[in-house]
């Protein structure tokens, strides 16, 4: 479908919103020195703890997004809005505000600090739990979203051929959400990856422990602004990578 031509000038101007700081980054970066900034120690290993916890934070999103997902869908009456509303806030949440739930739920003097044994906060697992919560609502919305669409014909005919639940979840279900998982997962992984707000305020940046690349991006802004720049452009290029795997062509098909 094409829209009326004034349009066009509306679509440009969305496009250069996103165009015109990813070009003020590029110029920023001192090319000569690309190569040592993005491989200087400190870079390094906060590039990999990032890779390291976001990997295991959509680790976790897969196992208790997809079930989340379906009790959503599954769920009738007025309370599914409300509990929806509620499983997706972290979509909207100020990050600062996210940070601080969680240090009041799991840190020393939270919640749960004393069950846990002490805190979680401002140690690599908190790294892992903060890019959890911020993460867990891109997979709930794709296995929400996936079911939506599916009239549950075949998950009848494996019920009358007298499949049990688990063996149709495994069998028929799942393998016809594989393009909705994989999506969910690509865009969870990014979002764990690009964390900063949650994790500075409940996990801290303690250099080998809980400073992730973003933290670091924050850090070296004012001492290194050419380290800062040329890490900020891998992020960017990693992102832009994963979205362009989530939304391949067919990968909704």
């Amino acid at each position: 479908m094409i829209g009326p031509r004034w349009l066009v000038p509306l679509a440009v101007a969305g496009a250069l919103v996103v165009l015109l700081p990813l070009a003020g980054l590029v110029s920023r970066v001192g090319w000569s020195e690309f190569g040592t900034s993005v491989t200087a120690p400190a870079s390094l290993e906060a590039l990999a703890l990032s890779l390291r916890t976001a990997t295991i934070a959509t680790l976790l999103v897969i196992v208790l997004g997809i079930p989340l997902g379906f009790a959503l869908r599954a769920m009738r009456g007025p309370w599914r809005a409300l509990v929806r509303a509620i499983v997706l806030v972290p979509l909207v949440l100020p990050p600062v505000v996210g940070g601080l739930a969680l240090l009041y739920a799991f840190g020393r003097r939270g919640l749960l600090g004393d069950a846990l044994g002490g805190s979680l906060a401002f140690t690599t697992a908190a790294v892992v739990l903060a890019q959890t919560f911020v993460a867990l609502p891109f997979m709930v919305v794709s296995v929400e979203s996936a079911l939506a669409q599916r009239s549950g014909r075949h998950e009848a005919v494996a019920g009358t051929l007298g499949a049990s639940r688990t063996r149709i979840l495994f069998r028929v279900t799942l393998p016809a959400l594989g393009p909705a998982l994989a999506t969910g997962a690509v865009l969870a992984f990014a979002r764990a990856l690009g964390e900063f707000g949650a994790t500075l305020t409940f996990a801290g940046s303690l250099a080998g422990v809980t400073r992730t690349a973003p933290l670091e991006i924050y850090l070296a802004r004012e001492t290194d602004p050419a380290q800062a720049a040329a890490l900020s452009l891998v992020l960017v290029a990693l992102a832009v990578a994963v979205v362009a795997i989530a939304y391949r062509p067919g990968s909704r098909r």
